[in-house]
């Protein structure tokens, strides 16, 4: 590596990283992107092969990937591999943490749903008195919020809802089928809102940092980037304790490399940043670095059948489409059960329901499916996890991974409020759904393991107060000025929303403080 600083060292391609590089290389301030995978050529590197071809007939390699709902063997090579990269968590409160180390990070492979936070969540502590609440509020994230809608193309509807703010959208006019406009109605005579989705379009099929963020940035020739390296540390100037560069090792040759900068900006994932900074024991005056871990509860679900749609009558009118019931428990009244609250998934499905509906078998399941095909209708919950203390992570000294660096403990586990919410949300949606004639096949309480829905947040969270918080309300850590964190790790509250939208908005917001700190010479 070159022997002068670079303006910027940036760890992490993905939404995140991918913002911050295009947004501080357009202000003129060259960057260095580090990256842990390499960059993907589908074209030159996927090939076709049939199931009968590959050792496990195309299901999960075992131990491998054991806590990676998505993985097959067509698709194993994307994810972490766990046995390379291991983590480590008590047998009795498993987690599931899912890691992709390619050039553009997760940001390949999201469902691109994109929700604004509302103020119910930024100051959700003034509200119930739990937590703490964000150092920022909505109005302070709006303008970020509309700038990264327009960049991601993100499609919706106005619907004048306070806990669901509008956005900067295409418009959604698709037409509602009339299963849908009957849950719709049915929602609505006990005063449960059932709106359109909010969903990134892209361009060309992709909404990634590969192809929205990451040209421009290459663009400005500002920007250099590294792939498959795997950073150890962060370092610091003794004299000063500012941030100064990281180490770093070649996944494949295990050469040791290193790297001066003048800023730090940390974009690896939440975990994944959180565990560099404690490898790095830098960044925690304030004891709270690895706390707060939350997500959100998935799994939570009802499934219904549609009775007009069965033997065959099911059309495009009648079935089909999707819409979202955003939070709608402790706006204007308190549940005495939980707090904060959940928002569902509503679908109206033209295709097969699953065998595991139906207490038959053989001959009888099969004139079940088929008479059932094309009237499945399905909710699911997005609950809101609370941030609590005692649900963090802690490096393991005692696990490494293959290039000798500390592995990640993690400890986390639902508590009464998110079992409670899982309730109350299958009464809710086994309501609405024979409200609306519909019959009520399966349902489920049981939420998923922490970490299932891909959305874990916290652990590095901001703050006003440095001895109750990492970050300031710029992504700015209290303790070493030049360093900033813009991932997922520096929420304060985790809401019901999917965090993408609110990541990529916070990273832009902050590269762009960071930048005129950057001109004013106070950074």
């Amino acid at each position: 590596m070159t022997k002068e600083p670079v303006d910027i060292l940036i760890i992490g391609s993905g939404h995140a990283g991918g913002m911050a590089a295009k947004i501080l290389t357009e202000k003129g301030i060259s960057c260095l992107m580090l990256n842990a995978g390499p960059v993907v050529d589908v074209a030159r590197d996927a090939k076709q092969e049939p199931a009968y071809a590959l050792p496990f007939r195309g299901f999960k390699p075992p131990g491998r990937l054991a806590h990676v709902f998505q993985s097959n063997e067509f698709n194993a090579n994307v994810w972490v591999d766990e046995e390379e990269v291991p983590y480590t968590f008590d047998p009795a409160n498993p987690y599931n943490w899912v890691r992709v180390r390619l050039f553009g990070g997760r940001s390949l492979f999201w469902s691109r749903q994109s929700f604004r936070l509302s103020d119910y969540e930024f100051k959700a502590k003034s509200r119930d008195g739990f937590g703490e609440d964000w150092p920022i509020n909505l109005a302070d994230l709006a303008p970020y919020y509309s700038r990264a809608e327009e960049i991601f193309q993100v499609s919706g509807s106005t619907d004048g809802i306070p806990q669901y703010p509008d956005g900067n959208f295409i418009p959604d006019d698709i037409p509602w089928s009339s299963s849908m406009l009957r849950f719709q109605e049915a929602g609505k005579r006990v005063g449960i809102p059932v709106c359109r989705g909010r969903r990134a379009h892209g361009r060309d099929g992709l909404a990634s940092s590969v192809n929205l963020l990451l040209p421009d940035a290459f663009a400005t020739g500002k920007l250099e980037a590294l792939e498959n390296v795997v950073v150890r540390e962060l370092t610091t100037d003794k004299q000063t304790g500012l941030a100064n560069g990281a180490h770093f090792v070649d996944r494949l040759t295990r050469r040791e490399m290193s790297v001066k900068a003048r800023v730090v900006v940390l974009a690896a994932g939440t975990l994944e940043s959180t565990r560099l900074l404690m490898n790095s024991k830098i960044a925690n005056s304030s004891g709270v670095l690895g706390h707060y871990l939350m997500d959100q509860i998935y799994g939570v679900g009802v499934t219904c059948s549609v009775p007009e749609a069965r033997g065959g009558k099911a059309t495009a009118e009648l079935m089909g489409g999707a819409g979202v019931v955003p939070r709608f428990r402790n706006i204007t009244t308190k549940s005495d059960k939980f707090l904060r609250g959940y928002a569902l998934n509503v679908t109206s499905h033209i295709g097969s329901l699953e065998p595991r509906n139906f207490a038959a078998y053989g001959a009888e399941l099969q004139k079940k499916l088929d008479l059932y095909y094309g009237s499945a209708f399905y909710m699911t919950i997005m609950g809101e996890v609370l941030g609590r203390y005692e649900n963090h992570v802690r490096i393991n000294k005692d696990v490494v991974d293959a290039w000798g660096i500390p592995a990640l403990h993690i400890e986390t586990k639902y508590t009464d409020n998110e079992h409670n919410m899982a309730r109350d949300a299958v009464d809710t949606c086994v309501a609405v759904a024979e409200s609306s004639g519909f019959e009520v096949l399966s349902k489920n309480t049981e939420p998923n393991p922490p970490g299932y829905s891909i959305h874990e947040v916290g652990t590095c969270r901001m703050g006003n107060d440095p001895k109750h918080s990492v970050l300031n309300k710029w992504n700015q850590s209290h303790d070493i000025k030049n360093l900033f964190v813009v991932d997922g790790s520096g929420f304060t509250s985790a809401g019901w929303q999917n965090p993408t939208l609110t990541i990529l908005a916070l990273s832009m917001r902050a590269s762009e403080y960071l930048a005129e700190q950057m001109r004013q010479k106070n950074v």
